[in-house]
This record gives C-alpha cells, sequence and structure tokens, in this order.
C-alpha cells in the first residue's frame, strides 16, 4: 500500500515504527510520529487511547507481520529456491540497506525488546511479532525440505543471527557479520534438506 494511501492511524503505526528502528523507544517522541505521518496532531489521542505504549506495541506488531510477509517475496525472487537462498535474500535487504554507508536503522522489534523490556506489554508485543516472522520461516524450510521440529529450531537460529549480526553490523559500520551470517550459516541450513524417498 503506498504510503499516501494509508488513513492517519496506520501511517501513525509505520512512522512510529520507522522511528523506533532509528532511536529506539526512548528515543521517539509520540509529536515526532505525527510529524512523520504526517497526521493530524489530535489524532495521536483518538486512535490510541493507551498512549506512547499502545502506540510502541502496535508498531511491533506491525514489523512482526511485515518481516513475515517477506518470507514469501524473497522465495518468490529465487531462481532456485534453497534454505541458503532465502537467508542470502534476508540478509541481502540488511546489506542493501545499509550500502549506502548509513547504518542508522535497525529492527524496530529488537530496538523495542531493549527499551522496554520491563515493559510486560511491549515483551509480549515483540515476543508475539518475533513468533509471527519465525513461522513463515520454518514454513519456507520446511516446504524446501527440511523437516519440521528442525525447520522450527533453523527458523529460531535464522531469525536471531540475522538480528544479531544487523546489532553487530550497526556497531561497527561494516557488513562482516551480516556476510558471514549468510555465508556460515547458509550451508547448515542446506545440509538440514532431507531428500525424499523414492
Amino acid at each position: 500500500m503506498a504510503e499516501e494511501e494509508r488513513g492517519p492511524r496506520a501511517r501513525m503505526v509505520f512512522s512510529a515504527a520507522q522511528l523506533i528502528r532509528r532511536r529506539g523507544v526512548t528515543g521517539t517522541g509520540m509529536r515526532d510520529v505525527v510529524t512523520h505521518a504526517q497526521a493530524p496532531r489530535g489524532s495521536l489521542q483518538h486512535y490510541f487511547p493507551g498512549g506512547k505504549r499502545q502506540l510502541v506495541d502496535e508498531a511491533v506488531e506491525w514489523a512482526g507481520r511485515y518481516a513475515a510477509d517477506r518470507v514469501d517475496l524473497f522465495l518468490a525472487g529465487l531462481s532456485r529456491p534453497s534454505p541458503s537462498g532465502l537467508l542470502s535474500a534476508m540478509v541481502r535487504q540488511w546489506t542493501d540497506e545499509y550500502a549506502s554507508g548509513e547504518f542508522l536503522a535497525g529492527c524496530p522489534v529488537a530496538a523495542a525488546t531493549v527499551d522496554c523490556a520491563g515493559t510486560e506489554a511491549t515483551r509480549e508485543a515483540a515476543s508475539a511479532a518475533f513468533a509471527v516472522w519465525r513461522r513463515p520461516v520454518a514454513r519456507a524450510l520446511s516446504d524446501l525440505g527440511v523437516p519440521a521440529e528442525r525447520a522450527a529450531r533453523l527458523a529460531t537460529l535464522v531469525i536471531s543471527a540475522i538480528e544479531g549480526a544487523v546489532l553487530v553490523a550497526r556497531a561497527e559500520r561494516d557488513v562482516a557479520a551480516l556476510d558471514a551470517v549468510a555465508q556460515e550459516l547458509g550451508p547448515v541450513l542446506d545440509a538440514a534438506v532431507v531428500a525424499p524417498d523414492r
């Protein structure tokens, strides 16, 4: 959906996610979200009576759905789908973003987890967002031949490795950690594929 086609509520959730991925939760103010979303000032209280916490939780939920939806897009873009190909596409999303030399943004779910670890509602929203993202990764690995139980564990490993590599990349201002994840974890994923009985 194009940015201008979103209503003010959806724009504010999207804007909150974008600002959180750059500034963290504590560095993102409600006025900043309204300005970024080009939304009417009074709309915050109308759409988010629970205040900043509600907006943050919804931004985290949105981010989980966005990441989950990207899995099918990554697979569709592969000429020869494989577990390592999927991982490389997931990593490439970040290396392409960082190609400009700016390492300003990370994952809004990770940022909210770090900033709001003591806030139970936000912790639950982050946990749910990771679960929403993990399911299509596990399903994709299973569809590519990884046994279902192992696919679920490997999906957790894939997401954990990418999230950790994003943090390292931002700290080092270098995509080497992301490249290492793709190069070292990719063969592990491919080796987990079990050939069907003939």
